[in-house]
Order: structure tokens, then C-alpha cells, then sequence
């Protein structure tokens, strides 16, 4: 999409679109103010003013635009007052299909909602002047660890399928409590479904669509009652980790969402990292043939050697 855009990936941001339906407002304007409730009018007039906003041609949209329908208007998101993340994103491996990265906590992995240029996509296509640089998976924003992108779209695929058929072995590290009558190793499943009007997810009766390998590495000595656990999930469901290990009874610490969801924030607490890591991936690479195993340098802050955050 962004190749046919008509405007250009600007700092690692690339152009937005909308989609024009059929209907008879007078201007384009007054399609944007009915569609766009959430902006304040004056930004939006703004935004025209300054030719801002073009359409699938290219053309400059003024506030005396009229409403073309079932056209494509294309523009850059704003996000106002996007707090620094002040954390690096080191690049662990980079070659003509691929690029790692070692994430840290806090930074998004793509754009959404208030987070824009802080994220890791942003960054990097910014700092490695990779206008077409994708994903090919996430982490949460609260998870720290080992991010795999793809350098241009043509190769996507190929590495797409590979998680799409499972191929991809991923391990995470976690600290969490303690359970003495929780026998370990084992491997959990459960339905995991979004929770209705909310973005967290819960456990709902019916055949288990997520599974996840947990084990205790060993007891973190200077913490009691907390325990350093391996997870191998063997399925991708949002938040599926986090999910489980609270339904164990044995919550990741710092978890603001499970079990409970504690109120939200304008600022992050930095100190308070959930204890969540992405540790290593692994998969045969399509185009080499080759193994690949990727492994990040973070460290959990409340294992024994806490390293960097």
C-alpha cells in the first residue's frame, strides 16, 4: 500500500488513508467533521489549510474541496504530546531480508493509538533509512525482547508463513510467585476470547485455541516467594502469556492488566517493568536454508543479574 501511496514515508512515517463512502455532504469538510467526532473541529480545518490532507491523485484538499465519494484521501497521523521513551532499540541483525531488533519495555511495536514515532517500527525505519520496513510479529508494548521485521514487502510472505504454519520457535522468560502445589513442567491450554468493549482478553468455555509450555528455571534468591519461569508458546493469541500464567495463580509482576486491570496512567512508572521477556526466536530461514536463532541481551530487573531494563 504504501508503495502506490501519493505521498512519501516522511521520518519512518508512513501516509494514512480513508476511504470515501458513497453520500452527499457539500464539502469534504463537512464529511470530516461528521466522520472525525473525536477531533475538534478546528484541528480539522487546520489540517485542510495547510494542504495536509491529498487525495488517490496526489491533489492538495482545501476547505473548499467538494465531497468526491468512494476516493481515497491520504495524510499523515498526529499524535500530540507523545511522551520519549527514553530506551534504546539496538539492532542484534541485519541483512537484505531482515532486520532484529532487541526491544525494550515501554516502546510500542507499531503505531496505534497514542504512540506514533515512539515505536520500534518508527525508529527504525528512521535510524536504518528503511522506508519499507514492516513487522512480521509483535510484542506488547509492555514486553521487552526480540523483534523480527522484514526490510521490503516482496519478502514478507515467505516469512509470514512461517508463523502462520507454526514454524517459528519463540521462548520467553517471565518472574512471577511462587506456587508450591503448582506442578511444573506443564503445558497449559485454554479458550482465550477478547473481553466484550474492552482490550483485555479472559478465559471462555469451549475448545482451547492457545497453548503455552511453562517451566520454572529457579527460585530468584534475593526475592522470596518469586520464581524465574520459561514459556514456550506454542500458539499467538493476544496477551496469551500474561493470561495464563494469572490464571495459574501466578501473575507476571508489574502486570497492570491481570488479573486485575489497575486504572491507567498519563505517564509510565520506568521502574515498574513487567517482568516479561521475549528471550529467543527460532526458525529455518526461506531464502538461506539456514537456522536462525536470535537471542536478546535484556535481562529480567529482578533476576540476579539484573542488567539493563
Amino acid at each position: 500500500m504504501t508503495r502506490n501511496a501519493p505521498l512519501p514515508v516522511r521520518r519512518g512515517v508512513a501516509p494514512s488513508r480513508v476511504h470515501l463512502p458513497a453520500g452527499t455532504w457539500p464539502t469534504l469538510l463537512d464529511f470530516m467533521l461528521e466522520r472525525f467526532k473525536h477531533i475538534p473541529a478546528d484541528i480539522l480545518r487546520k489540517r485542510l489549510e495547510r494542504g495536509d490532507i491529498v487525495d488517490q491523485d496526489g491533489v492538495v484538499q482545501t476547505l473548499a474541496s467538494p465531497y468526491r465519494p468512494l476516493r481515497w484521501l491520504w495524510y499523515y497521523r498526529e499524535v500530540p504530546q507523545e511522551e520519549s521513551v527514553p530506551f534504546d532499540l539496538p539492532v542484534l541483525f541485519r541483512d537484505d531480508h531482515l532486520v532484529v531488533a532487541d526491544k525494550p519495555h515501554f516502546l510500542a511495536s507499531t503505531p496505534g493509538g497514542r504512540y506514533l514515532r515512539e515505536t520500534a517500527l518508527i525508529r527504525l525505519r528512521s535510524q536504518l533509512d528503511l522506508p519499507l520496513l514492516s513487522p512480521l510479529h509483535r510484542l506488547d508494548r509492555d514486553t521487552a525482547g526480540i523483534l523480527l521485521f522484514c526490510v521490503d514487502p516482496q519478502y514478507r510472505g515467505a516469512y509470514q508463513s512461517l508463523f502462520q504454519d507454526r514454524e517459528v520457535q519463540k521462548e520467553y522468560e517471565a518472574v512471577a510467585p511462587l506456587r508450591g502445589d503448582l506442578n511444573l513442567p506443564k503445558v497449559y491450554r485454554s479458550r482465550l476470547e477478547p473481553r466484550t468493549g474492552h482490550f483485555t482478553m479472559h478465559e471462555a468455555p469451549g475448545t482451547a485455541n492457545s497453548e503455552t509450555q511453562i517451566e520454572l528455571i529457579g527460585k530468584i534468591s534475593h526475592r522470596e516467594g518469586l520464581g524465574h519461569y520459561r514459556l514456550r508458546p506454542h500458539t499467538g493469541r493476544k496477551h496469551q502469556l500474561r493470561v495464563h500464567l494469572s490464571a495459574l495463580g501466578i501473575p507476571i509482576c508489574n502486570d497492570g492488566f491481570y488479573p486485575d486491570l489497575l486504572a491507567y496512567a498519563d505517564t509510565d512508572d520506568y521502574s515498574r517493568p513487567l517482568q516479561l521477556l521475549a528471550r529467543a526466536i527460532e526458525f529455518r530461514d526461506p531464502y538461506s536454508g539456514g537456522l536462525r536463532r536470535f537471542e536478546s541481551m535484556r535481562r529480567l530487573a529482578f533476576v540476579d543479574d539484573p542488567g539493563p531494563l
